[in-house]
Order: C-alpha cells, then sequence, then structure tokens
C-alpha cells in the first residue's frame, strides 16, 4: 500500500471519529447544564441563570462558560466572559447567596 493510501485512509478515519465525537461533546455540555441545576436544587443554590444575571449585572458582556465547583467554604459558580473591548474576565458568584466573591481580569 502506498505512502499517499494510507495518509487517505488515516485521514477518513480521523474525520469519521471527529464527526462522531461532536454530537457526544454537545450532549455532555446539556447533560453539564441538568446536572447543574439538579445540584443547585439539592443544596438550595441559586440557579444558574441567577449565577449569570449576577455576572453580567457586575461585568457587562458575553458568557462564554458556566461551571458549578464545591469550595472550602461552599459552592460557586465560576463564569467567564468576554466584555465589549474583548477583555476575558472571569468572575465567582456565591451559589447559596448570589454575591459577586471575586472578579478578575483573565490574563
Amino acid at each position: 500500500m502506498s505512502p499517499t493510501c494510507t495518509r487517505l485512509g488515516l485521514a477518513v478515519i480521523g474525520a469519521t471519529l471527529l464527526a462522531c465525537t461532536l454530537p457526544a461533546l454537545a450532549d455532555d455540555n446539556d447533560h453539564d447544564k441538568a446536572a447543574m441545576e439538579h445540584k443547585a436544587s439539592a443544596h438550595g443554590l441559586i440557579s444558574r441563570d441567577q449565577a449569570v444575571e449576577k455576572a453580567l449585572a457586575a461585568k457587562a458582556g458575553k458568557v462564554t462558560d458556566v461551571d458549578l465547583d464545591h469550595e472550602w467554604y461552599g459552592y460557586v459558580y465560576e463564569i467567564e466572559l468576554v466584555d465589549e473591548a474583548g477583555v476575558e474576565w472571569d468572575i465567582d458568584i456565591d451559589a447559596k447567596s448570589g454575591e459577586v466573591r471575586r472578579m478578575k481580569r483573565d490574563d
């Protein structure tokens, strides 16, 4: 078999695997949101949407990522956003009280 055929075959296999993986990644994102809402409800936390509202009230921009993490002091929503100038920001929202715990420019 020629090297060109081998490379072409590997490219086709790689593209097929990528195409099969992308829907799974989308499902994981939906699953993460559902898991986040379930955890918030189970622990008496504010919702993901409420946390996003609090972050956007503190810093206008476009939200790019939201995570719910358990820190030593309790649950916190870690929200990443990009402002109008293209600057990235990390904003931590206390998941119990809704207060902004930290807001820092992401360098």
